[in-house]
């Protein structure tokens, strides 16, 4: 089919510097959930379900001064304190971290692996074959894995594993600013395609301070890239099945590559969860009309990259999902079915296949965290869905977990759930097994089940949430907080109604014919009982995005102010390293981009139940204790364009180390504005000059004290 490159399908043939359009907020879901919370309240008064449903919590909403625990403002006791003073907005081209900090760059894209790899020269002429061993593109999710083994707490040697989502900016890759096609839009350029596949995935590099400070070792044993092309096997309920049966793997137990590998996750025996998000974009189908397992999930008439005409050889081919064969043995119609999972790498063996475990289900991963890892408790991974009016998933592990004798294998057997969120300030996981009517009514087996987790989700009546990506564990007492993006549909007439958890409906300030949630929240819960296997749970909202000069009553909610303004909460992490950790807050914004670049936030945590009940515009919820200025502060701001993401830290807190994505780019324009980074030290100035191709790299970088101490604490 002739395809005409457009901003709707990601790219122009007549722009200099091309970039793919964020394809995370299509809203896809036709469902027309009801939230259950207006069944509930039509039966119940608020106060009585209130009391009835947090019969298992000793902590009231209404009440901060009811946690035991707390000192001055309802703060836990023992909790950090907050060791920098925040950094000032921030709009330039470089990295600004607090003063006494300092931030270099480790790993940026191109930069090779082996020494055999010549040095990267950033012109768009470097050999394609040459990709496989060099820093990804698209720099995302990240976990330091220490050496020699993950039970280690060596700060100066371990591996760093990190997702490269996307090629966000061709413009920066190709010679000629962009990828060459022909007038029908078909690529004809292979080698282009070659770097492009390469560029995705994941990497794992070793890093040590053999020479004072840490630096990648170059040759390592351990170093390795997984690309789009690496061969991967299908485990769980879907390995082997029909759905997953291609003219590559008849019987349905292998697969080539993983794309667009967004947050991640960890394991408690030490490997790595990458997690397969807009993977729709990908893969096409000229079907009239096509089965639920592509259209549910965005599979159309579209690629984003047309890697499907660049070479009559099934490993490009295969992403036009088009019936031609007599069986799907024969063909790829079940090709698309290979992706959206989450994948289980070991990077302590470079010799390991990684593999994909489906028992987790199957959509957009934002990524995929556990629960605290309890000897004789079973362990719980939660997952987000990142598109707008999608859902917030855990998976329960069937086997409890034994430490020294858990395994990957682990994951496959045990029960998934999706969130439903109630008015009362409770919820409730709904099992999506064929155990559940209504499911065993729609789907033949587990395995079919799996390969539509969104539809089972629909069917049982789910939450339609804010794009649900990053979540995070707080250490110190299991709590999940999970980051909801922005909705521009949230409160729309024909979409989503406001609801408790996913309470605002405003004007936007660049547009007043903008509404929504455009700035995003943080919403977090913790399970009764403490327990990751429990079927309910009580939540709260942790944190609202505003500017700091909106309305506090319908928008800024959690009073910010110009030190800690935010929107577009994205990345989340918890500082493992002590009992009470610092939670870390991350964004990928349009809205407040006059303001500032995106940016870095530390938080002190609190916990479920330390605020109170509050009505925005005529809708109640529930939202966590307000922070203030001395428990939320601006760590650090990004290069103009860029999404501040990845996030880690070595064992003793005094290294970390953060993913500059896209720097340059300001998506969704096409252009560029900075080559960063053009220096060692990230926070030099890198302006692009007048008439020249910019071609900024993603990076990781490292952020240290100068004394040395540990990052962001006193």
């Amino acid at each position: 089919m002739a395809r005409e490159w457009t901003m709707e399908n990601t790219v122009t043939s007549t722009d200099s510097n091309h970039t793919v359009i964020d394809a995370e907020d299509e809203g896809i879901n036709p469902s027309t959930n009801t939230p259950f919370a207006e069944v509930l309240n039509a039966r119940l008064s608020r106060r009585e379900t209130l009391r009835a449903g947090l019969g298992l919590s000793s902590v009231a909403f209404a009440s901060p001064l009811a946690l035991s625990a707390c000192g001055e403002g309802g703060r836990l006791e023992g909790e950090p304190r907050l060791g920098f003073t925040s950094i000032a907005p921030f709009k330039g081209d470089a990295v600004r971290v607090p003063e006494g900090y300092s931030a270099r760059v480790l790993y940026a894209f191109g930069d090779p692996l082996t020494s055999s790899v010549p040095a990267f020269k950033n012109d768009g002429t470097d050999d394609p074959a040459t990709y496989v061993d060099r820093a990804g593109t698209g720099h995302d999710g990240m976990h330091y894995f220490p050496l020699p083994g993950f039970d280690s707490d060596n700060s100066d040697n371990g591996l760093l594993v990190m997702n490269h989502e996307n090629v966000f900016i061709l413009g920066a890759m190709h010679e000629n600013g962009g990828p060459t096609v022909d007038e029908s839009g078909n690529r004809t350029e292979l080698g282009e395609v070659v770097r492009e596949m390469s560029a995705h995935g994941v990497s794992v590099v070793e890093i040590s301070r053999a020479t004072g400070r840490l630096e990648v070792v170059q040759d390592s044993v351990f170093n390795r890239r997984i690309t789009a092309r690496t061969e991967m096997r299908i485990a769980g309920p879907v390995g082997g099945s029909e759905f997953v049966q291609t003219a590559f793997s008849p019987d349905g137990t292998r697969t080539r590559g993983t794309l667009n590998n967004c947050a991640m996750g960890y394991t408690p025996w030490g490997t790595y969860l990458t997690c397969e998000e807009n993977w729709h974009g990908y893969f096409k189908t000229d079907e009239a009309t096509p089965p639920a397992t592509k259209t549910r999930y965005g599979v159309n008439a579209d690629t984003n990259y047309a890697w499907e005409t660049a070479a009559e050889d099934s490993l490009y081919t295969r992403f036009d999902t088009t019936p031609t064969g007599a069986n799907a043995s024969e063909d790829f119609r079940n090709e698309a079915n290979g992706f959206g999972w989450v994948v289980e790498i070991d990077p302590y063996d470079p010799t390991s296949t990684p593999v994909k475990r489906t028992a987790l289900g199957r959509f957009k991963h934002e990524g995929c965290w556990p629960s605290r890892a309890i000897p004789g408790q079973p362990l719980a991974f939660y997952s987000g869905d990142d598109e707008r009016g999608e859902y917030i998933y855990k998976f329960v592990t069937a086997q409890a977990y034994r430490p020294g004798l858990s395994n990957g294998s682990i994951l496959d057997e045990g029960t998934l759930y999706v969130a439903r969120f109630d008015a009362n300030g409770t919820g409730e996981w709904l099992e999506l097994s064929m155990d559940n009517p209504i499911l065993a009514a729609n789907f033949s087996s587990l395995a079919e089940l799996l390969v539509n987790t969104r539809a089972a989700a629909d069917l049982v009546g789910a939450t339609p949430m804010d794009r649900p990506e990053w979540g995070a564990v707080n250490p110190a007492n299991g709590e999940v907080y999970m980051t909801l993006t922005n909705n521009r549909n949230r409160g729309q007439a024909g979409q989503e109604p406001v609801d408790a958890a996913n309470p605002r409906n405003y004007q936007a300030d660049d547009d007043p014919q903008l509404e929504g949630n455009h700035n995003g929240h943080i919403i977090r819960w913790r399970e009764f009982g403490d327990d990751p296997a429990a079927t309910g749970f009580q939540w709260d909202i942790f944190l609202f995005g505003a500017p700091a000069d909106a309305d506090p009553d319908s928008v800024n909610i959690s009073n910010l102010d110009e030190t800690n303004a935010f929107a577009s909460p994205d990345g989340l992490w918890f500082d493992p390293r002590s009992e009470r950790g610092l939670l870390w807050i991350q964004t990928d914004d349009g809205s407040l981009r006059e303001f500032t670049n995106n940016q870095l936030l530390a938080a002190i945590p609190g916990r479920v139940g330390d605020g109170q009940e509050v009505d925005i515009d005529g809708q109640q919820t529930f939202v966590g204790q307000q922070l203030g200025a001395d428990a939320l502060r601006r760590f650090m701001v990004g290069p103009a364009g860029c999404e501040v993401t990845g996030i880690a830290t070595t064992p003793d807190g005094k290294t970390m180390f953060i993913n500059i994505q896209h720097p340059g780019g300001e998506l969704p324009r096409l252009e560029l504005s900075n080559n960063w980074p053009i220096a060692e030290d990230a926070t030099v100035d890198s302006p692009a000059r007048d008439g020249e191709i910019a071609r900024p790299r993603p990076a990781t970088i490292v952020i240290t004290r100068d004394d040395g101490g540990v990052i962001g604490q006193d």
